[in-house]
C-alpha cells in the first residue's frame, strides 16, 4: 500500500514572518496526520522554517539544488548546504526550472544522482506542454524525461525517489487535468517505471498529481488508483486550503 505523500512548493512567495507564521499553523493542524507532508519555502528562509518543523511530522524540502559540489559557482546552492540546514528532500526537474530555466533532461539527471549520492530524497518533476499534449506525445514526452531523470539510479534507491506528473499547461493557469487525463499519464508512468526496473518498483513508487490541485478538486484526483498525491503550488500559500488535501 503506498503512502499518500502531499508536497507544498512555495516557489519564490512568502516573506520570512509570513512562512514562519504559515508553518507554525501547519505543525499545529497536521499533529498526527496520517499522510507524509513536505514543505518547500525558498531557499532563504529554509534555516527559519527549519527551526519551527523540527521534531514535527512536517518534512523540510527545497526546491531545486545544484549538480555541483561546494566551490566557484557562484549562485547555486549544493546538497551538502541544504543537508545542512535539515533538508531531507528536494525537487528537481519542475517545469519552471526545466521552461524557464532551460534545465535540460542531462543536467535534471545530474542533480538526481548527486542528491541520493547525498542522502538526499527527491521528488522528480514530469509533464509536457500543451502543444505537445494536442499532438499525442504527452505520454511519450514523460516517458524520455522518465527514462532521463532516473538513468543511473539502482532498484535500491527508488525508495527515497517520487515522481511528480505536472501537465505544463495546468500549473498556474487554473486549469486542471480531469481525474481521467490525470490517471492515464499516472498508470503511464507507472508502466515505464516497471519496463525501467520491474513490476514491484512500479507499484511501490509514489507519483504525484502536481498542476493546480487544489481544495475543490484534489478529493476527485486522490480517488484516482494511481494518484498517489500532490505536489501542491498556490493552495500550499496558506493553511486553509493546504491542510485539507494534506490530510486527504
Amino acid at each position: 500500500m503506498r503512502t499518500t505523500y502531499v508536497a507544498g512548493n512555495w516557489k519564490m512567495n512568502m516573506d520570512k514572518q509570513s512562512a514562519v507564521a504559515l508553518v507554525e499553523q501547519l505543525v499545529k493542524d497536521l499533529r498526527g496526520c496520517k499522510n507524509k507532508v513536505m514543505v518547500a519555502p525558498p531557499f532563504v528562509y529554509l534555516d527559519a522554517v527549519a527551526q519551527v518543523v523540527k521534531g514535527s511530522n512536517v518534512i523540510l524540502g527545497a526546491q531545486n539544488m545544484a549538480a555541483t559540489d561546494n566551490g566557484a559557482h557562484t549562485g547555486e546552492v549544493s546538497a551538502s548546504m541544504l543537508k545542512d540546514l535539515g533538508v531531507q528532500t528536494v525537487i528537481l526537474g519542475h517545469s519552471e526550472r526545466r521552461y524557464e530555466f532551460g534545465e535540460c533532461d542531462e543536467l535534471i539527471n545530474m542533480k538526481v544522482l548527486r542528491a541520493l549520492a547525498a542522502g538526499l530524497d527527491v521528488i522528480i518533476c514530469i509533464g509536457e506542454l500543451l502543444a505537445q499534449r494536442e499532438v499525442g506525445r504527452a505520454e511519450k514526452v514523460c516517458e524520455r524525461q522518465l527514462n532521463s531523470a532516473l538513468m543511473g539510479v539502482p532498484k535500491e534507491q527508488l525508495e527515497r525517489v517520487t515522481i511528480a506528473y505536472e501537465p505544463v499547461w495546468a500549473i498556474g493557469t487554473g486549469k486542471t487535468a480531469t481525474p481521467d487525463d490525470a490517471q492515464q499519464i499516472h498508470a503511464y508512468a507507472r508502466k515505464v517505471i516497471a519496463k525501467m526496473y520491474d513490476q514491484d518498483a512500479a507499484d511501490k513508487i509514489i507519483i504525484q498529481y502536481g498542476g493546480s490541485m487544489n481544495v475543490k478538486n484534489y478529493k476527485e484526483l486522490l480517488a484516482q488508483p494511481d494518484v498517489d498525491g500532490g505536489l501542491i503550488g498556490g493552495a500550499s500559500l496558506k493553511a486553509e486550503t493546504f491542510v485539507p488535501i494534506c490530510n486527504g
